[in-house]
C-alpha cells in the first residue's frame, strides 16, 4: 500500500441507517494527522438491497476505493461476497473492515482488538482506582460478564472477553440469534435468556450492543425498567451517540461505573486505518475530532 502524502485514499463506511456516524470525522482527523490526502464516504445501504451492497465491493475489487468500513446491519451479509476472511474475522463470524490483497477482497475484525484496548483501560480508569492496596478487584477475580444483543459487533466483543478469561452469558431479543452466537464459539458454554426475562443479576460486567438508547431514541434503555443493577458493576455501552445513553445514566445513578463506546470506535478506526495506510494515527487527535 502506497505511504506518501501524494497518494488519494478513498475510504468509507457500509451501513444503515448512517445519519449519526462519527466515522468520517475520525477518518478525516487522521487522514490529516498522518499527511495523507483521501476522504471518507458514507455508503448507506439498506438490508435489502443486495445488488448495492454488491455493486459497492466491485468498487473496491476494481481499486476504485481503497477500504470501507461495515456496521449494522452487513457485518455478517458482507461475508459471502468476499474472497478471504482474516483468522480473528472466521472466529468471530464477522467483519469490520474491507481491503484489496492480491487481487482479493479480505474481510477483518478490527472491533474484537478495538474493543478489548479500550475496555482495559476503562477497567484501569474506572475499577482499580476504587479498590484500596491489596483489596479483591471482584471484576477482575469473578470476570462474568453479561453481553445484551447477538449481533455482529455482541459476536465481536463476546470474542474477546472469552480470550480474555470471561465467563460470558448472552441475552438477546430473539434467543436464537443467541443461539446461533453460543454455537459459534465451540468448547465454550454459554447460559442463554431472553432480555426480558433477566433475573436476578448475579453479573459483574454488562455489556450492551444492541442499539437501544441510540440517538434518536435516547430515552430507551436494553433493560426491563425493574432491574436493579448493583452498585459493584460495571457497564460498557457499545453506542456512543448520545455519550450519555440512558442505560449509562441510570448505571451511574446506581453507583455503577460506566462507558459508552467511543473509545472502542476510536480503537478500532485507528486499527483499519493502519490497515488500509499504514499510518499509525495518534488517538488523541481521533478523540479531540469528535469531542
Amino acid at each position: 500500500m502506497p505511504r506518501h502524502s501524494t497518494f488519494d485514499f478513498r475510504l468509507g463506511l457500509i451501513g444503515f441507517p448512517l445519519g449519526h456516524s462519527l466515522s468520517p470525522k475520525i477518518h478525516v482527523a487522521a487522514l490529516n494527522a498522518c499527511g495523507l490526502q483521501g476522504d471518507y464516504s458514507l455508503f448507506p445501504i439498506s438490508p435489502e438491497d443486495s445488488q448495492g451492497l454488491t455493486a459497492l465491493l466491485a468498487r473496491v475489487r476494481n481499486g476504485e476505493i481503497h477500504g470501507l468500513n461495515v456496521t449494522i446491519p452487513h457485518k455478517q451479509n458482507v461475508i459471502p461476497l468476499l474472497d478471504e476472511l482474516t483468522a480473528t474475522a472466521q472466529a468471530i463470524g464477522a467483519v469490520n473492515t474491507i481491503y484489496l490483497r492480491d487481487g482479493k477482497l479480505v474481510g477483518h475484525n478490527t472491533d474484537a482488538p478495538g474493543f478489548l484496548a479500550d475496555f482495559h483501560q476503562f477497567l484501569g480508569n474506572r475499577i482499580s482506582k476504587t479498590l484500596a492496596p491489596g483489596a479483591s478487584a471482584g471484576v477482575e477475580n469473578r470476570k462474568s460478564a453479561l453481553m445484551l444483543g447477538a449481533g455482529g459487533s455482541a459476536r465481536a466483543v463476546v470474542y474477546s472477553l472469552l480470550a480474555d478469561g470471561w465467563q460470558v452469558s448472552l441475552a438477546a431479543r430473539r434467543i436464537e440469534q443467541a443461539e446461533q452466537l453460543a454455537a459459534s464459539f465451540v468448547g465454550h458454554k454459554f447460559l442463554i435468556t431472553s432480555i426480558s426475562d433477566i433475573r436476578p443479576f448475579p453479573f459483574n460486567l454488562l455489556v450492551n450492543a444492541t442499539p437501544l438508547g441510540m440517538s434518536p431514541n435516547v430515552e430507551r434503555s436494553p433493560l426491563p425498567d425493574d432491574i436493579n443493577i448493583p452498585g459493584g458493576t460495571a457497564i460498557y455501552d457499545l453506542v456512543y451517540n448520545p455519550r450519555q445513553t440512558k442505560l449509562v445514566r441510570d448505571a451511574r445513578a446506581q453507583g455503577c461505573h460506566a462507558t459508552n463506546g467511543l473509545g472502542m470506535l476510536i480503537e478500532q478506526a485507528a486499527l483499519a486505518f493502519e490497515i488500509w495506510t499504514g499510518r499509525t494515527p495518534a488517538r488523541e487527535i481521533l478523540r479531540f475530532a469528535v469531542e
